[in-house]
């Protein structure tokens, strides 16, 4: 199998382990949202450090603590603890359909972040796809006459995440080790002074807790293989498969209510995400042929 097919399996597999754990989530709605956070935290931790200290880039994590980039892995730690937070206990209050919303408007978060913060530019088509998404949200805020709060500060804080990572410069598991390593002096504080009742004394809820850890960091894990194998274009387009599923879920094994407001805003944000990957793909593709044209110049003159 070549590494494009090896990656794409990756990515995939990756998504529907995000995609489906709103399930494993849902089986601990009995366990305050708080302390599920603090144990996804410390057995993240756990099953980071056991990969990095096989790889043997365990000292790796503590040159990244130390360093002057410290400050940026600390923010981005407090920006995934709370949509880790957010999204745990959206699926524990029936909200598991706001939280897929939110993943779906995401992307087009992370393109406005980019125009603000990066000053990065948008084609015509594009600025069309982040109104569409625009106007779905507000439909569905006057339509349901509720602001979609969550999906909004999931789509923000994933997108101030992925920002902050931008300043890290360090490999994705190596700098999500060391978020969770700086978060689990916060986990244990929770853990000893709080009302965490349920670790030890139900052999199937601690269970679940302990392999909240696993399945934090194997799609993680997954994603990064398959980033380095196959195009950017092609990891966003793929990457849908995560709300979508979460969508499904919350819908047929949930039940939650799809009403006609839900239909118009999930319509609009999919016709913007159609038109935006179209529009990525084209400039992906132009890139190409760009990088093409230039090589072959420099083999002739050469």
């Amino acid at each position: 199998m070549s590494d494009p097919a090896r990656g794409v399996l990756a990515i995939v597999a990756a998504c529907v382990i995000w995609g489906l754990s709103s399930i494993y989530y849902k089986l601990l709605s009995h366990v305050p949202a708080p302390e599920v956070l603090a144990h996804r935290t410390l057995w993240s931790l756990v099953f980071f450090g056991f990969v990095l200290s096989v790889q043997g880039r365990l000292g790796q994590v503590w040159g990244l603590v130390r360093s002057h980039r410290v400050g940026w892995v600390v923010l981005a730690a407090l920006a995934i603890s709370f949509n880790w937070f957010l999204f745990i206990s959206a699926v524990q209050t029936g909200k598991a359909m706001q939280a897929s919303l939110g993943y779906y408007i995401f992307p087009l978060v992370a393109v406005v972040f980019g125009v603000l913060f990066r000053g990065e530019r948008l084609t015509p088509v594009q600025w069309l796809a982040v109104g569409l998404a625009a106007l779905a949200v507000l439909g569905l805020t006057l339509g349901l006459g509720v602001v979609p709060v969550i999906s909004l500060a999931l789509a923000l804080s994933f997108g101030a995440y992925g920002l902050l990572k931008g300043r890290v410069e360090a490999g994705p598991v190596l700098s999500v080790t060391g978020e969770v390593l700086l978060l689990t002096p916060l986990a244990l504080i929770w853990l000893w002074a709080g009302p965490a009742e349920t670790f030890g004394q139900d052999w199937r809820d601690s269970l679940l807790l302990v392999c909240s850890g696993p399945l934090t960091a194997t799609p993680l894990i997954l994603f990064s293989y398959a980033a380095r194998r196959i195009s950017y274009a092609s990891v966003g387009l793929i990457q849908y498969i995560n709300p979508t599923l979460q969508f499904l879920v919350a819908t047929f094994v949930f039940g939650e209510i799809f009403t006609q407001w839900h239909g118009l805003a999930f319509g609009g944000i999919w016709t913007a995400l159609a038109l935006y990957s179209v529009s990525a793909l084209r400039q992906e593709r132009a890139l190409r042929r760009a990088a093409s044209s230039a090589s072959t110049v420099g083999i002739t003159r050469m």
